[in-house]
């Protein structure tokens, strides 16, 4: 009867060594569990930059809840998009004055929110601002004066959130007098990051932040346990922190009108239109709204600042669960009743710490 075979000692070993390599990691340890950590990715969407941030100990898991959230955000860009041709605002402003457009239930359903915060803010919101003239150019430069008021009042004609028609037993949207356009620019960014939070929190990801330039939703915490810090910038310096917060689960937005500006005689105008009057909104340089809801938050920046200064923060601290940090066209910095800030004076707030592919 022949020997069996044995393996010589170190020949085993260097098998058991070659075959760990291959196995994964809580097969090698299973007391031994992976640490959290943050893991980012960065794209360019609904014409703005985007950063997405996720909490997980599962490097896999991270990674594909980063690409599906990606993804969802180009999906509502194409189907809310002013500027896409074959998105259904496109189709509603093509039908404008002749006949209802028969939307998604989601697009139906953001639009009513959107006129529900037209009807809150006395009309500061108004989503059809984009059938309003362009008279302005906001190039940063000193210019004379102001156009004209005949053609001031003209320019928003048109501009009429009442004028939107919703039924809601087709799911229909119909603006009722020809021209009319819409654009959710004002709150398309917040919406695309709440439902991308959504996405990935659905599918695990227990902590993360969404930072759509300046519309920012972050949930749980850092990969060492840490709270998230969100920085505000300073208008007067654009590449400075004024002042920073550090959060959870919740919404910061920043609005700022230090980079589409003109000036005449000193004063800035900044690229937000007041919709009753047709002229720039002016006496803040930089609104920040705290909230739950960063849809919500991403309209109320724009309320803020048609509204100006003392009446913006009065309409603010009405609102319950919302808070705000203001800083004016003199460098004053104004919050409401319930905001916490911490402010630098030389120092910026440390950087989160990520991991890209």
């Amino acid at each position: 009867m022949p020997r069996s075979f044995r393996w010589p000692w170190f020949v085993l070993a260097l098998l058991i060594s070659a075959l760990a390599n291959f196995l994964p990691a809580h097969a090698q340890s299973p007391t031994t569990s992976r640490k959290p950590r943050n893991f980012t990715r960065e794209a360019h969407l609904m014409g703005s930059h985007f950063t997405f941030t996720a909490v997980s100990d599962d490097d896999s898991l991270a990674w594909r809840a980063l690409r599906a959230a990606i993804r969802e955000t180009q999906r509502i860009d194409r189907l809310c998009s002013y500027w896409y041709s074959t998105s259904q605002i496109t189709q509603i402003n093509r039908a404008a004055g002749l006949h209802p457009v028969v939307v998604a239930p989601e697009v139906y359903d953001l639009i009513g929110r959107t006129l529900k915060l037209s009807a809150l803010s006395g009309g500061a919101f108004d989503i059809t601002f984009a059938g309003g003239e362009k008279i302005y150019t906001f190039d940063r430069q000193a210019h004379a004066g102001l156009p004209d008021s005949a053609v001031v009042r003209a320019s928003v004609r048109r501009i009429n959130y009442h004028n939107v028609l919703l039924d809601p037993a087709q799911h229909s949207v119909m603006l009722q007098e020809p021209g009319m356009r819409l654009n959710l620019a004002g709150i398309l960014q917040g919406y695309g990051v709440r439902r991308a939070q959504a996405l990935m929190k659905q599918m695990g990801i227990r902590g993360g932040l969404i930072n759509g330039s300046g519309d920012i939703s972050c949930w749980g915490r850092q990969g060492d346990g840490s709270l998230w810090r969100i920085a505000i910038g300073d208008p007067a310096f654009p590449q400075s922190v004024s002042s920073w917060l550090t959060v959870t689960d919740v919404a910061v937005v920043t609005a700022g009108n230090y980079e589409q500006y003109f000036t005449v005689h000193g004063k800035y105008y900044g690229h937000i239109i007041d919709p009753h009057t047709g002229y720039p909104a002016t006496g803040l340089r930089s609104v920040t709204i705290i909230c739950p809801d960063v849809e919500l938050a991403d309209g109320l920046d724009e309320v803020v600042f048609v509204k100006g200064p003392e009446e913006g923060l009065a309409f603010i601290n009405q609102l319950k669960g919302v808070d705000c940090t203001l800083i004016t066209n003199d460098g004053r910095t104004l919050t409401s009743k319930g905001m916490a800030v911490n402010y630098y004076s030389t120092q910026k707030p440390p950087a989160v710490s990520t991991s890209t592919p």
